[in-house]
């Protein structure tokens, strides 16, 4: 049993023990208490018995981690040891996470981008021109079918039918200019919108591999004024002046190879010889009749000369007239003149070229459908 002291009250009377014991233990009960308190929650000490489970209001934290505190990083500590101060980098991080990181990387990214898309590329020059004319080009179509504005390594195409055929001798290289044969023709044709043309020869030609610029001018105002070319479909009229029309809607230019090959001409991406039709910011269009393929065909054409150059031509001009490439509609069928002749009449090989870079791709299916040459746009014409 409990020993209990009895004090005196300030009158002098004496506390009874249930007055005083009770003063007693409840004043020591409290003193305990505050105690027990107190040490009840400091962390890292054992929870008594019947307590609810609560969280201590200070963490613990890790042991090579400062303490920390308010936004200052001044808070104090249990002891008198005063508290580390945390480096502006901590803080920062604390405050700004992961941001602190992104930042400086979207800025350098946003400067790296505005420096690429201001930049001027050296070989094609402010402008985009490309080659050494100084034109580029708008549209660039023909049976090359596509003109890199950069020199482009040949594609290894396996097309038997593409090779050039034996036969004469031909001029590899002219001067790269042009002039204008002399002559102007009749209008052929009734309907539609009146097209003009100068016929042109690259300066440098021998005139014994094309038997001459009149005989080439002839061959080409012959072509285009019969019925069975385009002015048979009643839709153009067609005709030819000379230099002192100064301009003409296109230009029919015999070209050598290494002219045509040129990137701001036909283009050298694959390694049959071609002919195109190039069209210049300046406002020339040129129809590039290759003089490999005037002297010598195409193997689909089976050493049929006439028939082949009257294709090159039609073929050439339709693209001045803003018609595409073809494919082969029927089997068995004549080809149609805006086909791809010069490198075969089977849509297998035409696909198979079409589809390297910068070729016309998707414009002829590879479905195994094989016609037969054809020069005319209108054959059935008389």
């Amino acid at each position: 049993m409990d020993r209990v002291s009895h004090g005196a009250r300030r009158d002098g009377s004496r506390t009874g023990p249930a007055d005083g014991g009770a003063t007693s233990r409840a004043r020591g009960r409290g003193a305990r208490g505050d105690r027990a308190s107190g040490d009840r929650y400091r962390p890292g000490t054992r929870r008594a018995t019947g307590e609810p489970l609560r969280a201590s209001w200070r963490p613990r934290q890790d042991a090579d981690e400062p303490a920390t505190g308010d936004e200052s990083g001044t808070a104090g500590t249990d002891g008198d040891t005063p508290p580390r101060r945390r480096s502006k980098l901590r803080r920062l991080l604390s405050t700004y996470g992961w941001r602190v990181y992104a930042v400086p990387v979207l800025l350098v990214i946003t400067a790296l981008v505005v420096v690429d898309t201001t930049r001027t590329d050296p070989e094609l020059g402010a402008s985009g021109d490309s080659g050494s004319s100084g034109t580029s080009s708008t549209l660039s179509s023909g049976e090359a079918a596509g003109v890199p504005e950069q020199p482009a390594e040949q594609v290894d195409l396996n097309i038997p039918t593409a090779k050039l055929p034996e036969g004469g001798d031909y001029t590899r290289k002219g001067r790269g200019t042009w002039h204008v044969v002399p002559g102007t023709g009749r209008k052929a044709g009734d309907g539609g919108e009146l097209y003009t043309y100068t016929v042109e020869v690259e300066d440098g030609i021998d005139p014994a591999s094309y038997l001459g610029d009149d005989g080439f001018a002839q061959a080409v105002e012959g072509i285009l004024s019969d019925p069975r070319s385009w002015t048979g479909t009643g839709e153009v009229s067609l005709q030819r002046v000379d230099a002192s029309h100064p301009d003409p809607d296109f230009r029919v230019s015999l070209t050598t190879p290494d002219t045509a090959h040129r990137p701001d001409i036909c283009g050298n991406s694959i390694p049959f010889e071609a002919s195109c039709y190039r069209r210049d910011v300046d406002g020339e269009n040129r129809v590039v009749i290759n003089l490999a393929r005037w002297v010598r065909g195409a193997l689909a054409f089976s050493g049929d000369m006439i028939g082949y150059r009257q294709y090159a031509i039609n073929h050439e001009v339709g693209h001045a007239l803003g018609n595409g490439h073809e494919g082969c509609a029927q089997d068995g069928a004549l080809a149609p003149v805006m086909m791809q002749q010069t490198f075969g009449v089977a849509n297998d090989y035409v696909a198979r070229l079409n589809n390297t870079p910068g070729g016309d791709q998707g414009t002829v299916p590879a479905d195994g459908k094989v016609c037969k040459p054809n020069a005319w746009p209108n054959p059935q014409a008389r």
